[in-house]
Parts: structure tokens; sequence; C-alpha cells
């Protein structure tokens, strides 16, 4: 059974459904969203970020690459990304620092381990409501025979389970995991197939299909919409969006989240460009569109979370 990536299991959580819960992030995920806070979780396989601003030059992370990805000018380390094989060379530079500059994102971690880590939660879980919120990247597109073990044993020992989606799959692999998940927190971007593509590589028809789908199939979904005025945060995509769900979907609640800056430092760090800027909405703007979701009667309706 092929073992995927984790990114980070971050205890304590308490933005990622109800209560106190331990959230898993999976790395690797169909959609590129341009504004996305977590890059390094977008490919599958193990990656390195680079901190410049915590490498002293010391030098000895370039005795370690023997890629010749790493370079010695004015006093800094350079990178060429497209030498850099972290996973292929064993991430020798990564051990080689020690200032920590140089740190891998991405580990297997095999069922019984990871389930091992999610109970020593299980008192906060019982406490508070919470429990576990699988996350990525994307949980969808990771290995079924893995997600499917996991679930099982998390429903034998009876914690909860959100799982926080894109919803860019087969429908299959929603079917499959129904059984074992409590709620679902599903993104939705935009509702215009040309805007979703631009912004995030991809169609979203199998997204919006697949939503209505797990409400017709009676699974509880709390919409989740990241708010990004360039992309969805006008009067006119958004009403798209609102309508769509009205007509289609039942939620139990809304979540509209700002767009934020933090993170976006991490594109450099992986040597990668974003070069679409966009700019975090107003509060004055949040509260507008929390109106206009309010006005609908559709669910109760949150900013952020």
């Amino acid at each position: 059974m092929p073992i995927p990536n984790i990114i980070n299991v971050q205890r304590f959580s308490i933005h990622d459904g109800k209560g106190i819960r331990t959230t898993v992030f999976f790395k690797g995920c169909p959609l590129a969203c341009a504004w996305c806070h977590n890059p390094e979780s977008q490919d599958f396989t193990p990656q390195i970020l680079f901190d410049s601003n915590k490498c002293c030059g010391c030098g000895a992370c370039l005795q370690a690459c023997d890629k010749k990805a790493l370079s010695y000018q004015n006093g800094k380390i350079l990178v060429d990304w497209q030498r850099c094989r972290g996973e292929a060379c064993g991430f020798r530079c990564e051990e080689a620092c020690i200032h920590e500059a140089r740190f891998r994102s991405g580990k297997q971690i095999p069922v019984k381990e990871l389930i091992k880590e999610l109970l020593r939660d299980r008192n906060f879980y019982e406490e508070s409501g919470g429990g576990v919120t699988l996350s990525g990247g994307e949980v969808m597109v990771q290995d079924m025979d893995y997600l499917l073990e996991l679930l099982q044993k998390l429903k034998k020992e009876e914690i909860s389970v959100n799982i926080d989606t894109c919803g860019e799959c087969e429908f299959e692999r929603f079917e499959k995991i129904l059984p074992y998940v409590d709620t679902f927190l599903y993104d939705m971007k935009a509702y215009s197939e040309g805007i979703h593509r631009l912004y995030t590589g991809r169609s979203n028809q199998r997204i919006l299909e697949n939503m209505k789908r797990l409400s017709q199939a009676g699974a509880k979904i709390n919409l989740r919409i990241p708010v990004i005025i360039e992309v969805n945060g006008g009067d006119e995509e958004m009403s798209k969006m609102l309508n769509f769900i009205k007509e289609n979907i039942h939620v139990t609640q809304v979540n509209l989240l700002p767009y934020h800056k933090a993170g976006s430092d991490k594109w450099e760090r992986l040597g990668m460009e974003n070069r679409k800027v966009f700019c975090p909405p107003t509060a004055e703007r949040m509260e507008q569109l929390k109106q206009l979701w309010q006005s609908a009667g559709i669910a109760p309706v949150y900013i952020g979370g």
C-alpha cells in the first residue's frame, strides 16, 4: 500500500471544525491555486524549502550536495532549483545545515503510527466535541486503501472525522468514505468555469457536480469560501456562487475566509514564482458579503473559521 506524504500533524486546531481537533495535512493537490498559502502542499513528493534569512553562509550544504544545485556568491548560498532533487539525494543538505535554513516538507507516516499520534489527544476531543480533520493539499486524491484503513480505525475508536476538500476527484472516492466522515469542509473558489480555470488550473465542473451529489447523499457540508477580491469578491461572481448553493446544495454553515498574505514567502523558499498579486479584503467588504449570504437564509454565516 503506497504511503502518502504528510506535511504536518497539527494539534489543538480550532479552525477546522467543531471543538479541539488534530489536523493532518496531506501533500499533493490537483489544483494550483494562485493564492495558495501552502504551495508546498501542491506537489505529491517531498521537497526542500530554503529560508535564506536563517542561512549563515557556512557552506556545509555545498559539501553535502552532489547535484551541483548550490553555489556560493557574494557571501550567500544560491539554489539552482532545476538541479535540486531533495528526495533523490536523501536530503543531505538538510542534515548538513546546523541552522535549519534548509528543511524538507513531506514525510511518509504509516497508518498505525499516525493513529497512535492522533489518539494522544482523545481527551481533548471528548471534552470539546472535537476530533480529527484530514486536510491538505487534497485528501481525496491520496491512496484510497490508506485513507480507508485510517478512517475505519478512527471510526472504531469513535473519533469524529472531518475532511477538508476542494472536491476535485472521482465521486466514487467520496462514496467509499461516506460512512466514516462526519462533516465535509467543502471549498468553493468560484462558480464561473473560466475564472476557476484561470486561477486554479482546473475546471470546476466536477467540483460542483460532486458537491451536488454529496448533498443528495445526505452528507453534512460546511461550505468554505476563500474570499479573494480579484477572483470571487465582486458582487457578480459571489451572487453566482450563492445562487448555485441556494438552488442545489444543503449546507450546515458557510464560512467566508478572507484572503491574507501569511505564507506568501513560501513560494520563494520553494523556488517557485507566483506572479499574481492579491489584496486582502477589507473588514467592511467582508461584512457586506456576510450580509449577502445571510439575507439568502441558506445557513449560519461566519467570517473566518
